[in-house]
């Protein structure tokens, strides 16, 4: 009678339950925290190790005396005239009378703002380009030529225009911003699923509606990173727009140093605009992540 019972017990609708998997186990709900906090430290680990190689390596190079000391200074030197140029010292307020710092905020402030004209001006003449064809015909070719055109060479024709205030910096840089951001738009605009804008038509939109409820928001993601690339073309750009009257500012404290032959500050000052764009394009990746979010998913 027993053995029944027992097989009874153990059927299939008596099957036991598989543990519940606890927080310590690979399968828990802390587990893919666990693993992006470990491959982070990983590749940081990874970065780690190849600053110091490179810095083992220029510092040889530099002991070795390949070069003269004037034209590649040791790490020892950059570091010192980063410090100084970020400190007062003997009654000298960093360089030009400004804190590196400062150079570093005006330059920013200048890309800011350019940047944002550029958006402004430039998201909207994308539009018109992807979605209205007689017009790509007239401006796709304006656009093309701005977008080939290195910045010095019509920054002294902005120059003679509005003189050497910040006006023709401002400008240099909308005209460097503009063009990427015109071409991502335009390009995304064409390549809006069919369905949706046949979709659109369907339930009654007209051109204006279609254009801001469906093109527009279809393209967003394509358009950040359009704009993530301009404000990086507007900051390789601000060395030259800070060729005339730059100080304060970074590309000017670099203009200033390079006459002088203060390799050491120019480096200093080169290494500040990388690690200030790496900054500033982690910041729009965040910009990024939180406006579109289904951006890479199915």
């Amino acid at each position: 009678m027993t053995a029944p019972a027992t097989a009874a017990a153990s059927g299939p609708d008596r099957l036991p339950h598989p543990a519940p998997a606890s927080a310590g186990t690979g399968t828990g709900a802390g587990s893919p925290r666990r693993g992006r906090l470990r491959e982070a430290l990983q590749w940081g680990g990874l970065r780690l190790v190849a600053l110091a190689v490179f810095l083992a390596v220029w510092q040889a190079v530099v002991s070795a005396e390949v070069w003269p000391r004037v034209l590649v200074p040791s790490p020892g030197d950059v570091w010192r005239q980063f410090v100084l140029a970020s400190t007062v010292h003997d009654g000298v307020r960093g360089y030009g009378g400004h804190l590196l710092v400062e150079h570093l905020g005006v330059s920013l402030g200048r890309i800011g703002t350019g940047s944002a004209y550029a958006v402004l001006a430039g998201v909207p003449l994308g539009l018109l380009i992807g979605a209205v064809r007689p017009l790509a015909v007239v401006l796709e070719p304006a656009v093309t030529f701005l977008r080939t055109l290195p910045p010095l060479a019509y920054l002294s024709l902005l120059v003679i225009w509005f003189g050497i205030d910040e006006a023709p910096k401002i400008w240099l840089l909308v005209i460097a911003a503009l063009p990427p951001i015109a071409a991502a738009t335009a390009a995304a605009v064409r390549t809006v699923p069919g369905q949706l804008v046949e979709a659109a038509r369907a339930l009654g939109s007209g051109p204006t509606a279609l254009l801001l409820s469906v093109r527009l928001p279809s393209a967003l993601p394509e358009i950040l990173t359009g704009v993530r690339i301009a404000v990086g073309v507007a900051y390789t750009s601000v060395v030259a727009a800070e060729t005339v009257n730059g100080v304060p500012g970074i590309g000017g404290m670099i203009r200033d140093a390079q006459r002088y032959n203060q390799t050491a500050l120019v480096i200093a000052g080169i290494l500040a605009i990388g690690l200030s764009g790496i900054v500033l394009d982690a910041l729009l990746r965040i910009v990024e992540r939180i406006a579109v979010p289904w951006r890479g998913r199915a």
